[in-house]
Order: structure tokens, then sequence, then C-alpha cells
């Protein structure tokens, strides 16, 4: 998504290529997931000269929530301060991120 949304449209090969510069992928994996991404109503897919060319159905922050929501929900039944304690435990937090999701929770009592 991340790919697609800073080319603004994309191929399959477009997206296969990008990746590639980061790890070795394989091209019928990054057709799978954009096709599972279409499905999901992420990714919309027109043809343009007989190829598909792939586009963000949805604004970047509307997705990430989205899939945030469904991570919640898979791994952590649903509760958010399961993850949040999952990451404090683990140390995984850094100083400054801990100040701000104390910060944040003030702000909700408030």
């Amino acid at each position: 998504m991340k790919i697609v949304w800073r080319l603004k449209n994309a191929t399959v090969r477009d997206v296969y290529q990008a990746l590639q510069e980061q790890r070795p992928v394989a091209y019928t994996t990054v057709m799978t997931m954009m096709k599972i991404l279409e499905e999901k109503g992420f990714l919309k897919k027109t043809m343009v000269e007989r190829t598909h060319l792939y586009k963000p159905a949805k604004p970047m922050e509307q997705v990430v929530g989205a899939m945030v929501r469904d991570f919640l929900d898979r791994v952590f039944d649903g509760a958010p301060d399961r993850l949040l304690l999952h990451l404090a435990k683990n140390n995984t937090l850094t100083g400054a991120q801990r100040r701000i999701v104390k910060k944040l929770i003030e702000e909700a009592d408030e």
C-alpha cells in the first residue's frame, strides 16, 4: 500500500520492482497481495492498455485505521490495552513514546 500511495497509481510490476529494492519477493506474491487488497476495498483496479493499474481506493489514514483494528481483533481479541501492555512489557516503547502514550491517556481522561 505504501508504494501505491507514493506512486499514486501502480501496476503489479511497479510494486514488485520497488519491493525488490528492499528485499527479495516473488512476483506472484505481490500479485496475490494486491488482489487481496483490492478485494478488501483498499485498492481500485482499472485496465489501461492491457495492463491492470491499481490506485488507492481510500485515504492512507482510513486504511491504516482499518488494518490496525483488524490486527487488534485477530491478535488481541479487539483489546488495545493488551497491545499497549505487550509493547510496554517488552520494552519496545522508547521513553519518548511512553510519555506520548501517557499524555494521550491523560488527555482522553479530561
